[in-house]
C-alpha cells in the first residue's frame, strides 16, 4: 500500500484529497490518502457563518463564472442546485470624494466600449485621451516579465490605472501593482498586445460583437447556502479517517524510497508522495534543509481584515443602487472595498436589514490589521458613513484577520516557481506544490491547481 500526504486542509488540499480517492476508487488502485490541518477548522480561507439570519463570508464570497473547476467540484458534491447569481445592480470606484460608475464594457479595467468610457465621469478627458492612445500606440518590446503597474500605465496611462485598473487587480490581489507580476498573474494581457499592438483591439477580438439587448451572464456565482456549504460537502465524501486535524507537519526528510512527516504531535508519519498545499512561507520551513526553497522564505504575503456589519435597513439614509464600490488608493479613505452583501447577494440578509462588507488592510497600511476589532470598527463606519449616512451603531460586527494570507506574486514570481518545482522533480520526486501561494490564489485556481497535483502523484506513484 503506497501512502500519499497532503498538508493543509483548506480548498487546494481538500480537493486534491477528493479527486485522488475518487481516482483510487475507480482505478483499484493499492493508494491511501492522509490530509494533515495544523488548525481546528478545514476550508482555509473559505469561511462562511451564519448568525441571527444572516450568513456571513469571511473570506471569499464569489466565484467567477467563466472558471469552471469549482463548477465542476460542485456538481460532482451534489451542490449545484444551491448556486445563485449575482443580483443585478452596478459596481462603483470611489475617486475625488464621489461614486462614479464602473463604464460599461470595461473588462478588468480595460475599455472595449468607447462611448461609456467616454462619458464617464471617472476620468478627465486628457486620461481619456491618453487611454486612447493604447489604439495607435506602438506595441512594446517584448520582456519576460514586467509589473502590471508598469504595463498598464505604458499602454492606458497614470489615470486608468490608478482610478479602475489598480483598485480592481489590486484588490484581488491584495497588493502593490507596480510590484505584481504581468507574467503570473494576467499573461494574456501581455499576449494580447504583443498580437494585435493594442489591448483595447486585443480585447475586442476576443471577445467578439456582444450581442445588444440580450440578457448578459452573470459574471459572478455563489452557493446559496455559504461557500462554507462546499467545504463541508468536500470533507463528507473522504472517507472516514482520512483528516487528521489540529496536527501540524513540522519538518520533512528524505529516506531512500520515500518520506517521513515530523508531526506537531511528536509522531513521525511515513509517506511515498506528498503534495504541499500551505502558504509558501509553511512549505519553506518544512523543507528547510534544501536551499533551492528559500525564495519562498523570501516572498512576501499581506494581510487584510473583513469588516462585515449587519444594521437595520432604517439605519441607512442614503442608500446606492448597486453591489459595492471599490476605492482608488489616490483617496484618503483607509477601507480598500466596500460590498453591500444584502444587494449583490440578497439570499444572505433577512428582510428589513442591511449587510456591509469592507476591507482594510493596503500594502502601504498593513499595521491597521492589528488594530483592536472597536478601532477596525471605527475606522470602517467613518469612511463608509462619508459615503452612505449611517444613523445608528451596527447590531453586530464580525471581523476576520487574514494574516499574511495574500501571497504576492512580485515581478519574477513565475519563474521562481518553475525552478523550485524543477529542483524539486530532481531532489524531491514525489513532492508536490499545490495552493494560493503558488499558480493562482482565487478559490478556481486553487481547485486548479489540486486537480493537477493529482495527476502528478498518480503519474509518479504509477511509474516508481
Amino acid at each position: 500500500m503506497k501512502r500519499i500526504a497532503i498538508v493543509g486542509g483548506g480548498i487546494t488540499g481538500l480537493t486534491t484529497a477528493y479527486y485522488l480517492q475518487k481516482e483510487i476508487k475507480e482505478k483499484g488502485l493499492p493508494f491511501e490518502v492522509k490530509l494533515y490541518e495544523a488548525s481546528d477548522r478545514l476550508g482555509g480561507m473559505i469561511h462562511t457563518e451564519r448568525r441571527d439570519g444572516f450568513t456571513i463570508e469571511r473570506g471569499p464570497d464569489s466565484l467567477l463564472a467563466r472558471k469552471p473547476s469549482v463548477f465542476r467540484l460542485i456538481e460532482d458534491v451534489g451542490l449545484q442546485d444551491k448556486l445563485v447569481d449575482v443580483a443585478a445592480g452596478k459596481a462603483y470606484v470611489l475617486a475625488n470624494e464621489k461614486l462614479h460608475g464602473i463604464p460599461q464594457g470595461s473588462f478588468m479595467g480595460i475599455p472595449t466600449q468607447i462611448t461609456p468610457f467616454a462619458l464617464s465621469s471617472l476620468f478627465s478627458p486628457i486620461g481619456k485621451l491618453r487611454a486612447a492612445g493604447d489604439l495607435v500606440k506602438s506595441k512594446s518590446k517584448p520582456q519576460e516579465d514586467q509589473s502590471l503597474g508598469h504595463f498598464f500605465r505604458n499602454r492606458l496611462g497614470d489615470e486608468v490605472v490608478e482610478n479602475l485598473i489598480e483598485p480592481l487587480l489590486g484588490g484581488v490581489y491584495s497588493g502593490d501593482l507596480d510590484r505584481l507580476s504581468l507574467m503570473a498573474t494576467f499573461p494574456n494581457f501581455y499576449n494580447m498586445e504583443q498580437e494585435h499592438g493594442s489591448l483595447i483591439k486585443g480585447l475586442r477580438k476576443s471577445r467578439g460583437k456582444q450581442p445588444k439587448n440580450k440578457k448578459k451572464p452573470s459574471v459572478f456565482k455563489t452557493l446559496e447556502t455559504g461557500l462554507g456549504s462546499l467545504v463541508d460537502a468536500v470533507v463528507d465524501q473522504l472517507d472516514e479517517g482520512t483528516i487528521e486535524q489540529g496536527t501540524s507537519v513540522d519538518h520533512i526528510e528524505k529516506k531512500e524510497n520515500s518520506y517521513h512527516l515530523m508531526l506537531g504531535t511528536g509522531e513521525v508519519a511515513g509517506a511515498d508522495s506528498i503534495v504541499l498545499t500551505t502558504p509558501h512561507y509553511a512549505c519553506q520551513r518544512m523543507l528547510t534543509q534544501y536551499d533551492f526553497m528559500d525564495p519562498l522564505r523570501d516572498m512576501p504575503a499581506t494581510s487584510v481584515a473583513n469588516v462585515a456589519m449587519a444594521f437595520d435597513q432604517s439605519a441607512i439614509e442614503k442608500d446606492v443602487d448597486g453591489t459595492g464600490f471599490l476605492v482608488s488608493r489616490n483617496s484618503d479613505y483607509r477601507i480598500t472595498a466596500c460590498t453591500w452583501t444584502h444587494k449583490k447577494w440578497p439570499h444572505t440578509t433577512p428582510d428589513g436589514k442591511a449587510l456591509l462588507r469592507a476591507y482594510v488592510g493596503k500594502p502601504n497600511d498593513q499595521e491597521v490589521v492589528n488594530q483592536s476589532d472597536e478601532e477596525i470598527r471605527e475606522i470602517v463606519l467613518k469612511d463608509i458613513n462619508k459615503i452612505m449616512n449611517i444613523t445608528q451603531p451596527p447590531e453586530f460586527t464580525v471581523i476576520t484577520r487574514w494574516r499574511n494570507s495574500r501571497a504576492q506574486y512580485t515581478v519574477g514570481h513565475k519563474e521562481r516557481i518553475h525552478n523550485i518545482k524543477q529542483s524539486m522533480s530532481s531532489e524531491l520526486p514525489g513532492v508536490f506544490l499545490a495552493g494560493a501561494s503558488f499558480e493562482g490564489l482565487g478559490v478556481p485556481d486553487c481547485i486548479d491547481q489540486g486537480e493537477q497535483a493529482v495527476e502528478d502523484v498518480l503519474e509518479f506513484l504509477q511509474d516508481s
